[in-house]
């Protein structure tokens, strides 16, 4: 009950100008890019990390939250337009919302997908609040040894849902925990693997890692395909139609037919999806996409401009961001990319995820689930309605100009936020590993997920073993261990051995 009454504090708190003003930006500047394709609401937040040491903890964490929602949004605005998903999310709605843009109803299209995402948002949020008090009793339960099998479990779900090749999965996973590992020791306060060096006594800054695997990485990425693409490939039409702001309210009779049952169940889909740590919204999308299909009363309208498949995909994607916080906050396991970057901001604001967090410091995470609630509720639809027409024009900005800015921001940020040319040199190096790793099919993803959850596999094994005098089979005899290792095992059978065996037989019955 008195987390219950933290939230509604939080809503409170979220009426303070300071805290408002940081809510609506953040919510622009996450729409902003998620509606530029190639940006997403991860790199919106590791290039304002550093910002986040000059304010107080709240306003950072109510602004992350906005920017995750609108984010996983505007990804729909490009990818009903030109066909061109803002985010990786936002895929299955630009099979069906490109259809129906060509068919002159894309402001048709962006409303259901601005309806979906306000009502999968909601409940998603409504989700998080209401089963964080369950989750963090529930996590109390977990020992060591079961703490270990769980992010061992993460680490393998990291690995698969990439949808990278196993073994390049597993080399970027890997890469990250070796990284993690230089500095001082986890257990004893001895410094290892520096090299010699001064500079390397402290260890890696996550600052550096976020920016350079995200930030540069990515300006690298888009830069190289804006120079080799041809002129006029994926711009805005010069013909574009003018959009009404009444075009974009979706017809009663269409929602009526889509069905509530449509978007609620998309949005536990979501949310469920969400929990898995390292699932992510593209996931959510694809899985409720299907499901939605597979009962359809109109499945042939699918691929055609389905409305229905807008609304569950939409609905889902945007559910997933509440289920994302789950693991994050309760065991340091974040649930997509962008938790990982919120995970950062936490962790420099001196906040420890864990069972006792809601506990002790539940005043300062609450506001952040109002601010997720608020932006999914009331943002999303009163945003497409005043500011939609000029929303469909963001991709105008010249490329150019709009990647030299965001370089500059993001070396200058990761210079602010420790001061040490050292550490921003790592940035510019990381960043141009991630580049060669992305162009070769190595998921950047698995390598930040593997330096942050690195430590913690490593301290809840030696912690474990030096406990029961260096007998494995601790992990074992432990039920909540031995229930994470059999879920891994589980996870690891239905998504790699059965799928390659129904792959090879040609059987396979994916949509």
């Amino acid at each position: 009950m008195q987390f219950f009454m933290e939230v509604l504090q939080g809503f409170a708190v979220l009426a303070r100008p300071d805290v408002l003003g940081f809510m609506v930006l953040g919510f622009f500047i996450g729409a902003f890019f998620g509606a530029m394709p190639g940006l997403t609401s991860v790199l919106a937040i590791a290039l304002l990390l550093p910002v986040t040491y000059s304010i107080d903890v709240v306003p950072a964490l109510v602004m992350c939250a906005s920017i995750f929602m609108s984010g996983m949004y505007a990804g729909s605005i490009t990818a009903t337009t030109i066909n061109i998903p803002g985010a990786p999310s936002s895929m299955m709605t630009a099979i069906e919302g490109n259809s129906l843009m060509r068919k002159g109803k894309g402001a048709n299209a962006l409303g259901h997908a601005a309806l979906g995402s306000m009502i999968g948002g909601s409940i998603g949020a409504l989700l998080l609040i209401c089963l964080m008090p369950l989750a963090s009793q529930a996590s109390l339960l977990i020992q060591t040894p079961g703490k270990f099998s769980l992010v061992l479990f993460a680490l393998v779900v990291i690995i698969i849902v990439e949808r990278a090749e196993l073994s390049k999965g597993i080399v970027a996973t890997m890469l990250g925990i070796m990284v993690a590992t230089i500095g001082i020791d986890v257990m004893q306060p001895i410094p290892r693997i520096n090299f010699g060096t001064e500079v390397l006594v402290e260890g890696i800054d996550m600052m550096p890692i976020i920016i350079g695997t995200f930030a540069i990485c990515e300006v690298l990425l888009q830069a190289q395909m804006y120079s080799v693409r041809s002129s006029g490939e994926g711009e805005v039409p010069a013909n574009m139609p003018t959009i009404r702001r009444r075009d974009f309210l979706p017809k009663w009779s269409e929602v009526r037919e889509i069905g509530l049952f449509t978007y609620v169940k998309s949005a536990l889909i979501g949310y469920g999806i969400g929990v898995l740590p390292g699932a992510g919204g593209s996931m959510a999308a694809f899985v409720a996409y299907a499901d939605a299909k597979r009962g359809s009363k109109k499945p042939e309208e699918y691929g055609k401009g389905s409305r229905e498949g807008i609304a569950a995909a939409e609905s889902a994607n945007n559910s997933m961001c509440g289920g994302a916080f789950v693991p994050m906050l309760m065991f340091g396991i974040p649930g997509d990319p962008t938790t990982a970057v919120v995970l950062g901001v936490l962790i420099i604001n001196g906040l420890q995820p864990g069972p006792r967090l809601l506990e002790n410091q539940a005043d300062l995470i609450a506001p952040m689930f109002a601010s997720l609630f608020v932006s999914a509720l009331i943002l999303i639809p009163l945003t497409l309605f005043l500011l939609g027409p000029w929303f469909v024009r963001i991709v105008s900005i010249p490329r150019g100009l709009l990647y030299a800015s965001i370089s500059v921001v993001a070396l200058v940020g990761s210079y602010v936020a420790t001061f040490s040319i050292f550490q921003m040199s790592l940035a510019i190096a990381f960043g141009v590993l991630a580049f060669f790793m992305r162009r070769n099919g190595y998921p950047t993803v698995s390598l930040l997920l593997g330096y942050i959850l690195g430590p913690d596999l490593e301290q809840y094994l030696r912690r474990s073993l030096s406990l029961n005098d260096n007998d494995p089979t601790v992990f074992l005899t432990h039920p909540d261990s031995l229930f994470f290792l059999a879920l891994t095992a589980f996870f690891f059978y239905i998504m790699v051995v059965r799928q390659s065996k129904t792959g090879k037989g040609g059987t396979s019955s994916v949509p």
